[in-house]
């Protein structure tokens, strides 16, 4: 099955497309190489998952931002490229998981993410290198940024 019909048999609801909310673009092209600005865990209803991991959230509402974020990724891929079918692979992921200091399981949050991706794109090609990092301070207080690079088909 192709990513576009691996998606649908989720049944998952996409939130509108991220807009930028400074001076950047949410997605670039460069050659086969699809670059996707920080995005945060926005739903359906235009609202975002706020909140420190290990505070204000549990571990598995953190991993729910992680897999909410990776929704608002994939739409703004459909809305810029017409189609998760253009994506060959995921090459990396970053996470920053807006957390208290002595939280440990970033990992676990990121695979909310990385879960998704792998449902999509299948093992081989979605999964790929991972950063995850916690912080302090993340813009508008979202539990999760994740940014992301994919590879093209030519």
């Amino acid at each position: 099955m192709t990513p576009d019909e691996n998606f649908e048999q989720l049944h998952l609801e996409l939130p509108p497309p991220t807009h930028p909310r400074g001076l950047y673009k949410t997605l670039v092209v460069q050659g086969s190489t699809c670059y996707l600005a920080g995005h945060g865990p926005l739903k359906p209803d235009n609202s975002y998952m706020r909140g420190k991991v290990g505070l204000d959230l549990s571990l598995e509402e953190g991993k729910e931002a992680a897999h909410q974020t990776a929704l608002a990724i994939i739409a703004t891929i459909k809305s810029k490229l017409g189609s998760l079918n253009k994506i060959k692979s995921v090459i990396k992921i970053t996470g920053l998981v807006n957390c208290v200091p002595d939280f440990r399981n970033h990992p676990t949050v990121m695979d909310g993410c990385s879960e998704l991706f792998a449902k999509i794109w299948g093992d081989e090609n979605g999964l790929g290198v991972r950063s995850t990092v916690g912080i302090s301070s993340v813009p508008f207080n979202v539990a999760v940024e994740i940014e992301a690079v994919f590879e093209l088909y030519d």
